[in-house]
This record gives structure tokens, C-alpha cells and sequence, in this order.
């Protein structure tokens, strides 16, 4: 499929190819010299992932230069800022303010109808009720957070659905976004994401915490009450699929991020919790 897409759109390999459990990311160059990223999917949800970034068209997400089946050709990043690096070096603030803005774009309603093969947030959290029926009774805090406000969706978009430092890269047009999922749900979902991501080691340290979540309500708009049970209920989501892949310690770091999000809520809640 490589070889096709390379003669399809007439691009030469460009850097070291990455691959990926769900798909190949291959830098390339254009016959006019222009650098861009060529993807190949190799998953259902990667490839609904490249409609997603069709319909956005650009705006706070990549730019998309062509696309056929499960590849995906867009511009490439410049990559000479990065919001890791960034909020691991004091820039915490400047970091999420980047992603909340970005995420805004990413919200914008359009005039054209959006993918049809998207999931609603229920499904997504299917791993979550599984592993509530067998794990500590945490998980099943989290499973209720998250039954309460899947009940009461609000703001629905189409939804980014794995957003974090490393998903939102510094191109010539600004702070843009890569890889969505196929989710669509209430937006306080994606906003979640910024708190429970485990590469950012300072995640879990209080002080960061209650300082990102401050600046999250305030740049999104969210009421405080409904942006930290979605951080419950991701952080519970995000620990069960590390269990599914056999990830303890990282399960273990998300849950301690939810515990955060507890005690901001009410702090006699993880005293009654199992702990994990």
C-alpha cells in the first residue's frame, strides 16, 4: 500500500517510517518540494479517525492534502516548540491555554453533516463498565460518574478524543491538532483528556493539577462540578484500557489522577474506595 500511495500522489520517502499497532506514518516530499505526512491506517478507528480530519478541513487541526481508503496525506508540522517540553519547563499555563484553544476550533460547529460512522460516548466507555463488574469498587465510582453524565449529554460535537501535549503540534500556521478518534459526545470529554494524559510525569502532582484544572474551567467555559466528573470518568476509562493491555502501573497512574479529581469534588470520597 506504501509503494501505491507514493506513486498515486507522485511522493518520495522523506525520513524514518513509524509504525504503529494501528498505523504507518511515513514523512514524505511532493514533486514542488512541499513536505507532508503520509498515514496509512490499519484500524477501523484510524480510519475514521482521517474522515474526522477531512471534515475539519484545517481549522485547528492539520491540513488535509489528499485522501484515499486508509490513507491520509496531510502538511507536516514544523515541530520546533513542543507542549511537553513546554509545560515540563514552567510553561504549564501557556501549555494548556494552547490546547484549550485549540480544542475550541476543533468545536466549531459546520455547516456540513459530520462522519456517519462515528460512536456516541456510551459506546466508548463500553471497557470502563466492563471492568467495573471485577475491579476495585474506584472503577465503579468512575462507571457511575460517568452513567450520570452520559445521561445528561450537553454540547455535543464531534469530539478530538485523544487529546494531549503530544497530539497538538506547533505547525507554520499555529498549534494544531493530529489523530482524532471516532467519538462524538459532550465537549467537556476532550477538555478532560488535558489532566489524565500519563506522559506528562508532573500529572499527578496536586499543585499542577489544581492549577490546570483552574485554567481549563476558565478558558472552556465549563462549570467546575461537570469538568472534574469528566475527569473521573476518562481517568477510570483510561486505567481500564491499560488493564485490557496489561498495563498496571499506567492504570495505577490514571486512577491516582482521578483520586485528585475526587478530592477537588468532595474529599471524604476516596475514603470509602478500594484503593488500586
Amino acid at each position: 500500500m506504501l509503494e501505491y500511495y507514493l506513486k498515486r500522489w507522485q511522493l518520495s520517502i522523506n525520513g524514518e517510517t513509524i509504525n504503529t499497532p494501528s498505523s504507518q506514518i511515513v514523512p514524505v516530499i511532493q514533486t514542488n518540494g512541499y513536505e507532508a505526512i503520509l498515514k496509512l491506517a490499519s484500524c477501523e478507528e484510524e480510519k475514521v479517525g482521517h474522515l474526522v480530519m477531512c471534515w475539519w478541513e484545517g481549522e485547528g487541526a492539520a491540513k488535509v492534502l489528499a485522501h484515499h481508503d486508509t490513507a491520509l496525506l496531510m502538511e507536516k508540522a514544523r515541530d520546533q516548540q513542543s507542549l511537553l517540553t513546554m509545560a515540563l519547563n514552567n510553561q504549564a499555563d501557556q501549555a494548556t491555554a494552547i490546547m484549550c484553544n485549540a480544542i475550541k476550533q476543533l468545536h466549531t460547529p459546520r455547516l456540513k453533516q459530520p462522519p456517519t460512522e462515528l460512536i456516541s460516548l456510551q459506546q466508548h466507555f463500553l471497557s470502563l463498565a466492563k471492568i467495573a463488574q471485577t475491579s476495585p469498587n474506584i472503577f465503579a465510582f468512575c462507571k457511575k460518574t460517568a452513567d450520570e453524565l452520559l445521561a445528561t449529554e450537553q454540547d455535543v460535537v464531534v469530539l478530538h478524543g485523544d487529546i494531549h501535549h503530544r497530539n497538538i503540534l506547533d505547525f507554520e500556521r499555529g498549534w494544531l491538532a493530529i489523530d482524532p478518534k471516532r467519538v462524538i459526545g459532550e465537549r467537556g470529554f476532550d477538555y478532560a483528556h488535558l489532566l489524565c494524559n500519563p506522559d506528562l510525569s508532573i500529572a499527578n502532582n496536586p499543585v499542577y493539577f489544581a492549577q490546570q484544572l483552574n485554567n481549563i474551567i476558565d478558558l472552556s467555559g465549563i462549570e467546575r462540578t461537570r469538568i472534574i466528573k469528566w475527569i473521573i470518568a476518562f481517568a477510570g476509562l483510561s486505567a481500564a484500557w491499560f488493564i485490557e493491555d496489561n498495563q498496571i502501573p499506567e492504570a495505577k497512574f490514571v486512577i491516582s489522577i482521578a483520586k485528585l479529581a475526587m478530592q477537588q469534588l468532595n474529599p471524604e470520597l476516596i475514603k470509602n474506595l478500594d484503593d488500586f
